[in-house]
């Protein structure tokens, strides 16, 4: 239809050429306003002498540049809010006051100027015409439009060069609508960038609720770990859909694409800055080398493989003991992987003959001890079975790697080895004591070989992880559980963990334990209530008793711990040369005798004298925290 082509048309003009269209349209309404109040005070239509004439051109010439400091033309006029009235009020109050002003210094009231019931007719009239020729036209550029509906409204969190391209991209797609810009930066405030008003984080909120935003991309590299996670927890609040931007190395030659874009994760409400990994320590450490993996079909250890397979090691010896898990990384490996031998080994860590023979056979430069039962509940409810794997596993593995000379092994530990209260915690700490006295055993017999542990929190993803079971909970209608309302936990993406481990081994020296920087920890029940936002839901509590998801208090499990520890004594953590990676010297604190202690748990273990095993497991910990003789 013509119609339809017409505003077409005017939508694609340049910014500027629709604001002078409106400008030119408001000079013309507020003319006619001052002709009519001057024919309503009269009571019949009348040719106004010179004077008039002159006062009436003089209105609009008064009332342009009002309209411009009020934002009159910095509008959209198809998404105008019902609540510009307002400023069209108080622009057209003012111009109106203005007009007076001039008609009092020219001397021209009464009769043959201007009447004095005049301005309020003029400022009445101009009021009513220029709000009804805004949403007229509203009404008439969506009838137009509506061949061609917006399935899309967008605002972009960010006015740099990231944001003007997507703006770009977005655009050139029919069922986008990108709104304008949002940016921490005051001085972009007010203006237009690519055609796109730049607004304040203050009014998202606002823009959202008045113009139907359905979505928002944060595209702001500027923004820190706290700053995007008080955004993301905003709009997690708010009717829309949050998506991320990658990074500019993460897209192809700066080239924004729609499809690049990137849903809100858990990990954007952790308010941690991921550090980009040291190319040169990740490919020191793998490139060219023949690297095995305990435990390679777990979480942690499947990740890790995924690492090392991208730095072009020479081969990749997977040892697990799970059939189904060590099928499933073998067959991801040999598909992401292909330049890369991959050798599957089925066994347990325990069997020291077995590793040993794997480390001989496939040339291994470098192990990486994975192997580990680690959820805390099921540890506590099996201690004989925890013990056995996660401390005589790795002796097992710590004495094959010591007789087969190879370079490097490398522990996998956690943060509830640090004043454990939990069975999985001490065996833990217990494989950290492991490391350090083979690596006293290496140094003694004048070998080159590194032992050392890394020790980290939590890890997002990983089996067992909090978050997978929030996400099972919301998915089902809740409730979600928290054992206290209190607890904190610290958290790390399970790919950035895993690069920092291959990346520890170059910073760290045999018999350091190597900390891995967490930033702050995160309150469970936060993330618990910003999980239920993210998903499009509300929380259930007193404030809100009709919420969707209610968030349940069960109680503190056996052997957990409100708040988890990176330092047994922070003082003596040194800074390294990766800003993620610290080093924690033990000072020449080891066990005196820890083959003997080993022995003794060996024969309580087997006894399954759970009290015996508990005082020499926890007792061996005290002791060496605090140098005292040992006690039986």
């Amino acid at each position: 239809m013509k119609f339809d082509r017409i505003c077409g048309k005017l939508s694609l003009l340049p910014r500027v050429s629709k604001q002078l269209i409106l400008a030119a349209a408001d000079f013309v309404i507020l003319l006619l306003s001052a002709y009519l109040a001057y024919v309503l005070r009269l009571g019949f239509v009348f040719t106004p002498n010179g004077a008039q004439c002159l006062l009436m051109l003089a209105a609009p010439v008064l009332a342009i540049p009002v309209f411009l400091r009020f934002g009159l033309y910095r509008a959209i006029i198809r998404y105008l809010p019902e609540r510009a009235i307002w400023p069209i009020f108080q622009a057209t109050a003012i111009a109106s006051l203005f007009w007076v002003m001039l008609v009092f210094l020219t001397e021209m009231t009464g009769g043959e100027g201007v009447p004095r019931s005049v301005p309020p007719l003029y400022w009445l009239l101009s009021t009513i015409l220029i709000a009804s020729s805004r949403f007229g036209a509203k009404w008439l550029l969506r009838l137009g439009q509506s061949g061609r509906t917006y399935s899309h409204s967008a605002l972009i969190v960010g006015a740099g060069e990231a944001g003007r391209q997507l703006a770009t991209a977005l655009r050139s797609h029919s069922d986008t609508f990108v709104l304008g810009f949002v940016d921490k930066d005051p001085a972009l405030y007010g203006m237009d960038i690519v055609g796109l008003r730049v607004y304040p984080p203050e009014q998202i909120q606002r823009l959202i609720e008045n113009h139907g935003i359905t979505e928002v991309v944060v595209c702001d590299p500027t923004l820190d770990g706290a700053q995007r996670r008080q955004l993301i927890a905003q709009l997690s609040k708010l009717p829309v859909n949050t998506r991320i931007l990658p990074p500019i190395a993460d897209l192809t030659r700066g080239k924004y694409l729609v499809s690049a874009l990137r849903n809100i994760e858990i990990d954007d409400l952790l308010g941690r800055s991921p550090v980009p990994p040291d190319a040169s320590l990740l490919r020191g450490m793998v490139e060219g080398k023949v690297i095995m993996v305990t435990g390679a079909g777990g979480s942690i250890g499947s990740q890790l493989c995924r690492t090392v397979a991208h730095w072009s090691p020479a081969r990749i010896v997977l040892f697990e003991m799970s059939e189904f898990a060590l099928y499933q990384i073998d067959r991801k490996l040999r598909d992401e992987a292909a330049g890369c031998e991959i050798v599957p080994v089925l066994g347990s860590v325990l069997d020291q003959e077995l590793v040993e023979r794997t480390i001989r056979k496939y040339g291994v430069d470098t192990v990486y001890h994975c192997a580990a039962y680690k959820h805390v509940p099921l540890v506590e409810a099996n201690p004989f079975e925890g013990i056995r794997n996660n401390v005589f596993g790795t002796a097992a593995v710590a004495a094959a790697v010591l007789a087969t000379q190879i370079e490097r092994m490398v522990l996998i530990s956690s943060d509830k080895a640090v004043r454990p209260t939990n069975v999985m915690g001490a065996t833990k700490r217990w494989a950290e004591f492991i490391l350090q006295y083979y690596s006293g055993i290496a140094r003694a017999g004048g070998k080159s070989q590194s032992f050392s542990s890394v020790r980290f929190g939590n890890v997002l993803g990983s089996n067992g992880s909090v978050v997978p079971l929030f996400q099972e909970q919301i998915a089902r209608g809740g409730p979600v559980t928290l054992t206290h309302a209190d607890m904190t936990r610290y958290f790390m993406s399970i790919r950035e963990a895993s690069e920092l481990i291959i990346q520890s081994g170059a910073v760290s020296e045999s018999g350091d334990t190597v900390l891995l920087e967490m930033g702050e920890p995160v309150k469970i029940r936060d993330l618990a209530e910003n999980m239920i936002l993210l998903a499009g839901l509300t929380v259930r509590n007193e404030q809100n008793p009709d919420g969707d998801i209610a968030i349940e208090i069960v109680g503190i499990r056996g052997g957990e711990k409100l708040y988890e520890e990176l330092f047994y004594d922070p003082s003596s953590a040194e800074v390294t040369k990766h800003p993620k990676i610290m080093r924690a010297r033990h000072g020449g604190l080891t066990v005196p005798d820890l083959p003997a202690e080993l022995e003794r748990l060996r024969i309580a273990v087997n006894a399954r004298d759970e009290e015996r095993t508990r005082r020499i497991l926890f007792g061996l910990i005290e002791a060496a925290s605090e140098p005292r003789k040992l006690s039986a």
